[in-house]
């Protein structure tokens, strides 16, 4: 398949809009072929990925196009130069003390027993979310939630959500029956991206509307 949204694009970068559901890279086993990457690439031969979203996100993913892009790219990322935000919605009526961002500072470990599942631990790597409350809503007993991840670790945004005790709606991994009964899919879109583009050091800021 060679379906996918491009949100932008030119010579050394192609922003994509991914769906829910859909792999960002290949899996192990030949079930889980089809994903973001192997479509781009269908079109794009020279697109290499420099980030991921978990399969049950969707929103703005970035590659490059070309080695030179790519390396540019993974530099930013490395020194946290990508800024990231997602629109979540989550389980319960979360309060918020501040009128503007609040902070979850709490280490992550991958819990190997049963992974691909994390968990907070003192002997994980240090985790920073930034969230604020954008809408609470009395009757479904949610709160939507706009969600900056200033480290990148795997899930850290679902884990520190659960961490709060209220898990993102759909979560299959990190969710409780009552925060999966409202919703069939992960309520997690990444919706603002800003970068400096890798050739000609231009700021771009890129959007896309949560799809819920």
């Amino acid at each position: 398949m060679s379906d996918f949204s491009v949100v932008y694009a030119d010579d050394s970068l192609l922003v994509l809009d991914k769906p829910a559901g859909l792999l960002s890279v290949p899996g192990k086993g030949d079930d889980k072929q089809d994903c973001l990457s192997s479509r781009v690439q269908v079109v794009h031969a020279d697109a290499r990925v420099v980030h991921r979203l978990d399969m049950a996100t969707s929103g703005l993913l970035v590659m490059a196009l070309g080695a030179l892009a790519q390396r540019s790219l993974n530099h930013a990322f490395a020194m946290r130069l990508v800024h990231k935000r997602y629109v979540a919605v989550v389980d319960g009526l979360l309060a918020s003390a501040k009128p503007d961002w609040e902070r979850i500072d709490l280490p992550i470990l991958l819990d190997w027993p049963h992974r691909p599942r994390r968990i907070i631990d003192p002997q994980g790597k240090p985790s920073l979310t930034r969230w604020r409350v954008l809408k609470h809503n009395p009757t479904d007993l949610t709160t939507r939630l706009e969600l900056e991840p200033v480290t990148g670790r795997s899930h850290q945004l679902r884990v520190h959500l659960e961490a709060l005790q209220h898990p993102i709606l759909g979560d299959a991994l990190y969710g409780t029956p009552t925060s999966l009964g409202k919703s069939e899919r992960l309520l997690l879109h990444a919706t603002r991206l800003e970068l400096t583009h890798p050739v000609t050091g231009q700021a771009m800021v890129f959007s896309s509307d949560a799809p819920f």
